[in-house]
């Protein structure tokens, strides 16, 4: 693969983040001339800015772990910021949009996070949110904790929010939900299981969290001949996950909801 278009290549064969992109770009709208802010929590190689760039809109960049900052910046040719969860490096009023991926899950107190968010939005901007669905009562969910991928595993400090406990902390932090919605379903968690136990257990064998897929071109090549197998694999993986289109939406092991800064 080209060595400067691996991250493409890579989520290309990422079914639960094209499903998250596809859901995230029908839920956001368009953002043509728009001022827009992109924050991640790891797990970032970069892909997921790219195409948030090519969706449209004056994108700014920011990641509050800093892992593979070089990496992203190298991809997208542009800064991307290292985010204080605290204080985020933006004016008041900054952004139309802000979208928050799967940052929430990692925090202690999701408060001050989301009062930044509301900091940085022009009244009347947009705040979308993503994390996991942290419903024990989920099928998927019960059998990854079940074979030991814990909420620890993924570096989180909770299981995730229902769609409900996510609003209700959004409007704590005067963020109105405007809708709401979600990705992936069982068999596509089933399929991302496999992977990321196979990376976390048998390839990695890591004592520290949070590390559940090569995040950079190092661990990359490490793993080449394992990712080339999955290469090979991936089709039928994919085929299994359109196994959920059977299922209902409301079994979406991932939430968004879209909020707005009042006026």
């Amino acid at each position: 693969m080209a060595e400067r278009l691996w991250q493409l290549e890579m989520f290309q064969r990422s079914l639960k983040k094209r499903q998250k992109l596809a859901a995230l770009f029908e839920m956001m709208g368009t953002t043509q001339q728009q001022r827009c802010l992109l924050v991640t929590c790891g797990d970032n190689n970069g892909a997921l800015n790219w195409y948030f760039r090519e969706h449209g809109g004056q994108w700014t960049w920011a990641d509050v772990t800093g892992e593979n900052l070089a990496e992203m910046m190298q991809l997208l040719g542009e800064p991307v910021e290292q985010a204080e969860l605290q204080r985020l490096p933006f004016t008041d009023n900054q952004f139309d949009c802000v979208v928050s991926i799967d940052v929430l899950e990692h925090l202690p107190d999701d408060q001050p996070f989301l009062a930044e968010i509301r900091r940085v939005l022009q009244p009347g901007g947009t705040a979308v949110v993503t994390v996991p669905n942290g419903d024990p009562r989920l099928l998927a969910n019960r059998i990854k904790w079940r074979v030991g991928m814990t909420p620890e595993v993924y570096g989180h400090t909770r299981a995730g929010y229902t769609v409900a406990e996510l609003s209700e902390r959004l409007q704590k932090s005067q963020l109105i939900p405007l809708q709401s919605g979600g990705y992936s379903r069982f068999f596509t968690e089933m399929m991302e299981l496999i992977i990321n136990y196979v990376y976390v257990f048998l390839l990695s064998r890591k004592k520290d969290t949070g590390r559940i897929a090569p995040t950079s071109s190092g661990e990359l090549k490490t793993h080449g001949a394992a990712y080339r197998v999955y290469s090979l694999l991936f089709p039928i993986m994919h085929l299994v996950s359109q196994l959920d289109r059977l299922l209902p939406a409301s079994i979406n092991n991932a939430v968004i909801v879209v909020a707005r800064k009042q006026t």
